[in-house]
């Protein structure tokens, strides 16, 4: 294989797992403002396989543009291999971790050997966490601290006018994560805790132990009975389930309460206004400075990442069809040798 030449998982045509291909591509050049990437591990997020698919269920106007072939991913941890002239701060050798370009590009090719990002999409890896749990930490904990934590940012939600600004949360306050012990759920309960929330999971009973384990005050087994039938009077709920069942967690709010459902779902702001509850979502964006404050949490032990399980990029395609087999705990990562 050629020096200019890498492995990558590339997809040439939208489908199911078996079209991501691990094949030689060239390695990406540099840009003002970016370094390169040599890359060891990779987090696996929900939009890769939507981009894999080809979003077939968002409207055209509404779609990010595509352009085959495909590299997918945005998750990185790695070693700085090459630095833009311009860009301060990196040099090669430094250990990093990003969640690259996201939103702007839902893919930023990083189901590879090297992958190119903006300088300021990154921040140093810690000595103390391996690349596996820096590269699952990215987009899972960043929606999680945006929704959660501080937003950090100005730009609005495309799911909503009102600007998203996370609830204080202390002593007194009692959280709900719905989806508790999936990538950004299981990185929630732990963030409101830290907090000193009183934390209520949900999810499903296989995930218990490990719920229990991360500090919930109370577990609930949806497929034994319905949260928003035994839950009462609390202050905010993070769904990271959403969609159009979020709706039926208006109930379990009292007055003044919120509900962030990570995938924004339909709701009455005319319900909302008479139960007093407010309902926005964010849309996560990469952050070099947000990733090294949960890192120094992860560092310290105030937070860790589970590992669902463990791929070779070369088997990429069995990674998707893990995450199709859902009940994830914690994060699938790629590693790449």
């Amino acid at each position: 294989m050629a020096a200019h030449a890498m492995r990558a998982i590339r997809l040439h045509e939208f489908g199911g797992p078996e079209v991501l291909r691990h094949e030689e591509a060239p390695v990406p050049e540099v840009r003002p403002g970016e370094v390169l990437v040599r890359v060891h591990a990779v987090g696996i997020n929900p939009p890769d396989w939507y981009a894999r698919e080809g979003m077939p269920d968002v409207p055209p106007e509404l779609k990010p543009p595509f352009h085959l072939p495909l590299v997918p991913g945005t998750d990185v941890s790695g070693v700085v291999s090459a630095v833009a002239a311009d860009v301060k701060g990196f040099a090669v050798g430094d250990e990093v971790i990003g969640l690259l370009r996201f939103p702007t590009v839902l893919q930023s090719s990083a189901y590879a050997e090297y992958v190119t990002a903006p300088a300021s999409d990154l921040a140093r890896k810690l000595a103390g966490i391996d690349h596996v749990h820096a590269a699952a930490l990215s987009m899972s904990g960043l929606t999680a601290w945006q929704f959660l934590i501080e937003l950090g940012h100005d730009y609005p939600s495309p799911f909503q006018e009102a600007q998203h600004r996370p609830a204080a949360l202390d002593s007194t306050s009692t959280v709900v994560i719905n989806g508790a012990a999936g990538g950004v759920g299981h990185l929630a309960l732990q963030l409101a805790k830290w907090k000193g929330a009183r934390v209520i999971a949900v999810a499903s009973g296989a995930h218990e132990a490990f719920l229990r384990d991360l500090g919930t005050d109370e577990f609930i087994d949806y497929t034994k009975e319905r949260p928003e039938e035994v839950i009462r009077d609390v202050d905010l709920v993070l769904d990271t389930v959403g969609g159009p069942d979020s709706r039926r967690f208006l109930r379990t709010l009292k007055r003044g309460g919120s509900l962030y459902p990570v995938y924004f779902g339909q709701f009455d702001e005319e319900e909302n206004a008479k139960l007093g509850i407010t309902v926005t979502a964010a849309q996560v964006r990469s952050s070099g400075a947000q990733l090294a404050e949960l890192q120094s949490l992860l560092d310290t032990g105030k937070i860790r990442v589970a590992i669902d399980s463990t791929f070779a990029l070369a088997d990429a395609g069995a990674a998707h069809e893990r995450a199709a087999r859902g009940h994830i705990q914690g994060k699938i990562v790629l590693t790449v040798a």
